[in-house]
């Protein structure tokens, strides 16, 4: 399988990222009996260059094998070995592209990054639009910025599916909101994909007064007739932060517009459910939260196609939180407990609901929903807190609590640091108390379960955070 070729991370790309670098090598592997250790960088395999982690699967899928290594002190090295078909190399590295990640040209009006304020760290204003992410992680791409070749490879290797930032099925309505010409080459492009049979998952960021109401009704009637190379479409809305200097002119939806947008689309999952037995599209969480309306059921996400982006997370955290509760009681606590559970102000109401029928005698529950005072009080999802609002909003609380919980989405892809370089350590010292991320709703029950017992360990990373092209943008593998 080409993805369990090999390990592969997919950090935050800084200047001196050096790409293809090995920094883990896992116990008892192959690359370990080859003598392979951090640092060391593969540099071709069996006289194949390589571009990336997809040439390197693919070329380790040969038995007999030359390896080309790089060592730290810049010594080269050339390795025979012969090997087993599906044998994994059992190496995980720096990236996942070892030739630079491809930026985005656009200049999209919604862009996130163009919405970050300046001298934070450099990697908040990378803006990625590489295929080989979205074919690897999820990542959504415009695909402004491939040609020819690029989409000779993705055919050569059957490089599906991926996940495209549509937008609009309006060509020169798509062009002006990236930004740029090649913005309308976009129906020419999925064609492309199909002939090539590579299936792929869309999605609108969606603005009012833009590309919503008809604009969308044209958008949503050509993806479906795109089906089934048209696996699915999300639909999320936009988000806007305080720093829009020199943006285009936005504006965020409210309770009524949110409304409509959810009678809109009901609409065409009705339809479409009846003719092929799916919804096919789907919205962004945010929408039911600003109108009040109740998340849909599980079933009605069909297997959550788009979870890494933001549509049908909070249903996806309440099953997971309910199959833990029903598995397990939650037994009452040895001493009396007082715990905070931390989360951003548009998730408060299903929190509380859920917190709400937590009925264990000694233990003390408080949620918080903390306004987001760096990006903006409309920036309201959990993801995108701060370690400094976080601590300000625990500290103004003023009573007396033994630990708190907070959503490991605010914290970097793998690390224990927050969007605003504030350390988890840095936290627990402020506050004299231990600070547990959760990333799903049964971490979450497991832990006020079994406070005190062993601090969860943190087996998959946080996925989301806002980027260039997408609402939410996968930073990693792992279940949401």
């Amino acid at each position: 399988m080409l993805r369990a070729a090999a390990l592969f991370l997919y950090g935050e790309a800084t200047e001196d990222m050096k790409y293809g670098e090995i920094i883990r090598v896992r116990e008892g592997s192959l690359a370990e009996e080859l003598g392979l250790v951090p640092g060391d960088r593969i540099l071709e395999v069996n006289g194949q260059g390589l571009r990336d982690i997809i040439d390197l699967s693919f070329a380790l899928a040969d038995e007999e094998i030359e390896l080309l290594v790089e060592h730290a002190g810049g010594e080269r090295e050339l390795l025979a070995f012969d090997k087993d078909y599906d044998e994994e190399l059992g190496a995980e590295f720096q990236s996942a592209v070892f030739d630079g990640i491809r930026g985005c040209g656009n200049h999209c009006w919604f862009c996130f990054v163009d919405q970050v304020p300046p001298q934070m760290r450099d990697s908040l204003y990378v803006k990625d639009d590489d295929y080989r992410l979205s074919f690897l992680y999820g990542n959504f791409i415009t695909m402004t910025n491939m040609g020819e070749a690029d989409f000779r490879r993705i055919a050569q290797y059957h490089l599906s599916p991926l996940f495209v930032s549509v937008h609009t099925m309006n060509m020169e309505l798509r062009a002006a909101m990236l930004g740029t010409p090649r913005g309308g080459g976009l129906l020419e492009q999925l064609d492309r994909l199909a002939a090539a049979g590579v299936e792929y998952h869309a999605q609108v960021v969606l603005c009012p007064g833009i590309n919503d109401g008809k604009e969308l009704e044209r958008t949503i009637r050509l993806l479906r007739a795109r089906r089934p190379w048209a696996r699915s479409l999300a639909i999320v809305p936009v988000g806007l932060t305080r720093f829009r200097e020199g943006c285009h002119p936005l504006s965020m939806f409210d309770a009524a517009g949110a409304k409509e947008v959810i009678r809109q689309v009901s609409r065409w999952q009705r339809e479409e459910r009846q003719k092929s037995g799916e919804g096919f599209v789907y919205l962004g969480d945010e929408f039911y939260l600003l109108a009040g309306v109740p998340l849909p059921e599980a079933e009605e996400y069909d297997g959550f196609p788009q979870l890494d982006n933001g549509v049908g997370l909070l249903r996806n955290f309440l099953e997971d939180w309910e199959r833990s509760r029903a598995s397990a009681p939650m037994t009452q606590p040895e001493k009396p407990l007082r715990l905070d559970i931390v989360c951003g102000t548009a998730a408060a109401p299903v929190f509380g609901e859920l917190l709400a029928a937590v009925r264990t005698e000694g233990l003390r529950l408080r949620l918080l929903p903390v306004e987001n005072r760096f990006f903006g009080d409309s920036v309201n999802v959990s993801g995108l807190l701060t370690g400094q609002d976080i601590l300000q909003a625990l500290r103004a609380q003023g009573e007396p609590r033994d630990g708190v919980l907070f959503p490991a989405s605010a914290l970097r892809s793998g690390e224990d640091v927050f969007l605003d370089d504030m350390k988890l350590a840095d936290m627990e010292r402020a506050l004299g108390v231990p600070a547990v991320p959760v990333l799903s709703g049964a971490e979450l029950y497991n832990v006020l379960a079994h406070w005190g017992e062993r601090r969860p360990r943190r087996t998959r990373e946080a996925l989301y955070t806002w980027q260039g092209n997408a609402a939410y943008t996968k930073l990693g593998e792992g279940a949401g």
